[in-house]
């Protein structure tokens, strides 16, 4: 898989995504359910505690794409969606953590939103990925 980034500005590069990416080569598709920070039973963890729900969800996310035999350097676009914007950002060191060793950023998605299905969820993510 061949990613060509593109950026008519730079100003998305410095929060670590690209506008969009040309992706070729690639012959698997893959469309994941947000992950949210809830245990193996469903069961929704870290009530209150934005960052632990981010590093949760994030997990769950891996756990997926590990499971289809893809891991995050697949992605190929994110969807994320928070209850508290702001307080997400505050947190986005850790995508930043994730994503910034494999050298890939991208492209995604911040959205607001009031609530999630489970009302203590504040944070969920969802991901396209290719191989």
């Amino acid at each position: 898989m061949e990613r060509t980034p593109v950026n008519p500005w730079p100003w998305s590069l410095k929060l670590g995504y690209n506008q969009a990416e040309i992706i070729e080569g690639a012959s698997r598709n893959l469309v994941c359910a947000g992950q949210t920070s809830v245990d193996a039973e469903g069961t929704p963890q870290h009530a209150g505690d934005m960052r632990g729900q981010m590093t949760l969800a994030l997990d769950n996310l891996e756990a997926v794409l590990s499971a289809a035999d893809m891991g995050l350097a697949n992605i190929t676009r994110l969807g994320i969606y928070a209850t508290d914007v702001d307080e997400a950002l505050k947190n986005f060191d850790l995508l930043g953590m994730r994503f910034g060793p494999l050298n890939t950023a991208p492209p995604m998605t911040l959205l607001g939103v009031t609530r999630l299905a489970l009302p203590p969820l504040m944070f969920e993510i969802e991901a396209t990925a290719v191989a």
